[in-house]
């Protein structure tokens, strides 16, 4: 979506020379401070911050870059590797090594650090730590199903539509130095498997206990297939891909997840198995790099790389445009610039067995000339990587983050300055497979507010709705659903515009899949009563639904930046249950102190019959937390 700029690389900052250490919008799990103490005001670092950094991130609101607070979070090793080698290397890069040491030194001030080791009192007895080998899979990954649908029934969830509207918290776990992790991904004998606090966890659900723990620095959700007939877990650490054994952890195998020519990026979405394939999803793009203005603005591009499973070797890789080279365009300092760049893919894939298709969906181009697979849906063959077909959403959408289209403050590197109309309305969702009226559709989801159907055989548009203008950081935003006919569309649309007739469309709205007919919809409202006034970060401005939801037994579950987990009747979109998470937690590893926050990305999750919400997303200027949330139905 949001490093999927939507974290999607939107993610830090709309200037074009602020924002040095715009790392918040990373969520990237970090092992850093259960505690942070003040830091010395004189202290060198802080001039370096206020010179270079303060602009974003003293205005989280208004520049999408996470609040000072939140960096303060992670640990000197992660801010390093994050101006060094990350994506904010570019806008580092006039610091001298000296000046690098001492922000990092001053961000970190006061920490008490958490141990590497901070799972070793989690760990289930030995009698408790075994994975069946017979179970069964629940939740393949973010997707839930091979069709993406993020639909459960009564009997995979172990829990009915009845029992949402009475839960309670059965545990939870604080991640150190981070935000809330990702979604979980479950076995039918209660195990499931989540990333968080630098690794890929096997939990007990009935507990809560460790089953087993794997060093991983991983945003993805983890995916789980089989190979050889043996039970494994794939996800990315760094650009390479890790494949454990389910059972025990082991590592069975690991790869290379980029292009043989180097071209690649990060994987912001999350792999997953397709045959026998691994297929993995790059986000390069250069959206950040942009905001240098003495960069030659763009370079990088999303590609596709499948692997095979059952070694890691390279079988094919696709690349959505070609390397970039000079446009012909100069910025108003002097610097030339370079493209194509850009149609990264935030998202994570789907596997269409019946046509054997691979479906991606891609961002806007960051840099001159657009191509025709920016804002696109993309079908690739999943022996060959060749399209099968394309549909693009939008043209022209050229867009990098040295712009700020709305108050016309453009920076020298954004692409409208040269033309085209740079939106930042990319799909950060990842599509979904349906079959209603007799028809296959691929369901689709737009940050410009749309909600697409198109056929599946070839990409053609059977009907679209829009909700709203859009925004940058959504309307869709991370995911959609759909279960049955019905198609579940999440709508996110924060307050972002100074411009007072704005109106926010947040909500959750619903079409049948067959004629595009909306159905019922459910506005989204702030909720500031009480001490949730100062809790909730922008509270009047950020309460849309930006998280992938979920269906279960009929019931949506969704899940708002406001931090509250509302679920819906699917019949009729009427309230069975809120759960406010933005409080304080006493998770089972009681030496971390546990506080919910927003709910975004791939937080919402069920499985042995329990609710699994990851609160304290803090990208974007939203409610930072740290938990992972089991809930179950009272007695």
């Amino acid at each position: 979506m949001k490093l999927r700029k939507s974290l999607h690389a939107t993610l830090l900052g709309l200037g074009a020379s602020a924002g040095l250490v715009a790392i918040a919008a990373l969520s990237i799990p970090a092992i850093a401070p259960a505690a942070v103490g003040q830091t010395p005001p004189d202290h060198p670092g802080a001039g370096v911050y206020n010179k270079s950094c303060a602009m974003c991130h003293d205005n989280p609101g208004a520049t999408r870059a996470a609040a000072l607070s939140a960096i303060k979070q992670m640990t000197p090793t992660r801010i390093r590797e994050v101006i060094t080698t990350g994506v904010m290397a570019p806008m580092a890069a006039s610091l001298n090594e000296k000046e690098k040491t001492d922000l990092i030194a001053w961000l970190t001030a006061g920490q008490t650090v958490a141990s590497a080791a901070w799972t070793d009192g989690l760990m289930c007895t030995a009698d408790k730590r075994a994975v069946s080998a017979s179970a069964s899979i629940v939740s393949s990954g973010f997707g839930i199903d091979a069709n993406q649908t993020r639909s459960l029934t009564a009997a995979q969830a172990g829990l009915s539509k009845a029992q949402l509207a009475n839960l309670d918290v059965a545990w939870s776990i604080a991640f150190p130095g981070q935000g809330a992790g990702t979604g979980a991904s479950i076995l039918s004998d209660g195990t499931i498997f989540v990333t968080g606090g630098q690794k890929l966890l096997a939990v007990d659900a009935a507990s809560g206990c460790v089953k087993w723990s794997y060093p991983a620095n991983s945003r993805n959700t983890p995916a789980i297939g089989e190979i050889g007939g043996r039970r494994v877990v794939a996800l990315s650490i760094g650009r390479d891909i890790h494949v454990v054994d389910a059972s025990n952890g082991a590592l069975v195998w690991k790869a290379s997840g980029q292009p043989v020519d180097g071209s690649g990026g990060a994987v912001r979405g999350g792999v997953i198995f397709a045959k026998d394939k691994v297929i993995v999803p790059l986000s390069a793009s250069g959206v950040a790099a942009g905001m240098n203005p003495r960069t030659e603005c763009c370079t990088g591009h999303g590609s596709v790389v499948a692997l095979n499973a059952k070694d890691g070797s390279h079988a094919w890789e696709y690349h959505t445009m070609p390397e970039p080279t000079y446009n012909g365009q100069v910025n108003s300092v002097g610097v030339k610039q370079k493209g194509p760049s850009g149609a990264p893919i935030w998202s994570v894939p789907v596997y269409d067995a019946k046509r054997n298709t691979i479906i991606v969906t891609t961002g806007e181009n960051t840099s001159h000339p657009g191509t025709d697979t920016s804002d696109s849906v993309i079908a690739l063959n999943a022996d060959t990587g060749a399209v099968t077909w394309k549909f693009q959403a939008m043209s022209a959408d050229v867009w990098n983050m040295s712009c700020d289209v709305e108050s016309g403050k453009n920076g020298p590197n954004c692409p409208v300055l040269f033309g085209g109309d740079g939106r930042d309305y990319d799909f950060g969702a990842g599509a979904i497979i349906a079959t209603a009226g007799g028809k296959d559709v691929i369901l689709a989801g737009q940050k410009s507010g749309h909600a697409w159907a198109l056929d599946a055989s070839t990409g053609a548009v059977l009907w679209s709705h829009r909700m709203g203008a859009g925004t940058a950081l959504g309307g869709v935003h991370w995911g959609i659903a759909a279960q049955g006919g019905t198609m579940i569309v999440p709508i996110n649309d924060p307050i972002l515009s100074p411009d007072p007739t704005y109106k926010s469309e947040a909500g959750v709205y619903t079409f049948d899949i067959a004629t595009g007919k909306p159905l019922w919809s459910y506005a989204a409202k702030a909720n500031c009563a009480g001490t949730r006034a100062t809790a909730v970060a922008g509270c009047t401005s950020r309460f849309g639904f930006s998280a992938a939801p979920l269906v279960l037994d009929g019931a949506v579950v969704g899940a708002t930046l406001g931090g509250e987990v509302i679920i819906l009747d699917g019949s009729d979109g009427h309230v069975i249950n809120t759960i406010d998470t933005v409080r304080n937690f006493t998770p089972l590893n009681k030496d971390v102190a546990g506080k919910g926050g927003s709910i975004d990305s791939h937080s919402i999750s069920a499985g042995a019959g329990m609710l699994f919400i990851n609160s304290g997303y803090g990208s974007f200027g939203q409610t930072p937390g740290n938990v992972l949330i089991a809930l179950k139905p009272k007695p």
